[in-house]
């Protein structure tokens, strides 16, 4: 019962023992990240409030790209949200789904009342009421790692705005009606 005869001599050529492999990176849902949010859409319109019979009312969504940093699964997470789809509605049935957030009427060159992608005709006088949802896609990362998408979209509702939808008449003057009410055509 020599210990020492049945033990095998050290050898220097023995590959060390390999490392153990990094944890794999978990999928996660939009479920798993319930607790990450992007910054809250808005929206305005042109004009502002109010709309003409027939004429395009001008959509504008304020929603942008936004990363929160927090912890995930008890490792440090980036999550990013992008918003990729719009989607109006209006109290009249109305309905618009664009991939843009839409532009005003100055930055497209174009004069006031004219169509754009992010427009809407509303037929009838009255107030109507216009909502937007906006659909963020999600991506994440532990630690530094690769960005890895998330299936699906998040629809965070932006809120309502009313318009007061009316018909309007123009009518030519010699100047400002203000200033001299009793004016030719005031």
């Amino acid at each position: 019962m020599n210990r020492a005869l049945c033990a095998a001599p050290e050898r220097d050529d023995v590959p060390p023992a390999e490392p153990a492999p990094a944890p794999a990176e978990p999928s996660l849902t939009l479920r798993d990240i319930a607790s990450f949010r992007p910054a809250s859409p808005g929206f305005t319109s042109e004009p502002s409030g109010w709309a003409v019979v027939g004429r395009p009312v001008n959509l504008l969504a304020e929603a942008s790209a936004t990363t929160r940093t927090g912890t995930l699964l008890g490792r440090p997470v980036d999550v990013a949200f992008t918003p990729v789809a719009f989607e109006w509605s209006a109290s009249t049935g109305k309905r618009l789904v664009t991939e843009a957030a839409g532009r005003s009427w100055r930055e497209l060159g174009v004069p006031e009342l004219s169509s754009t992608d992010t427009s809407l005709r509303l037929e009838r006088p009255g107030r109507v009421t216009v909502a937007l949802t906006v659909r963020y896609a999600a991506e994440y990362r532990f630690a530094g790692s690769v960005w890895r998408s998330i299936p699906g979209t998040l629809a965070v509702d932006a809120g309502e705005r009313e318009l007061l939808v009316g018909t309007f008449d123009t009518v030519l003057t010699d100047g400002d009606c203000r200033a001299n009410p009793d004016g030719p055509g005031c």
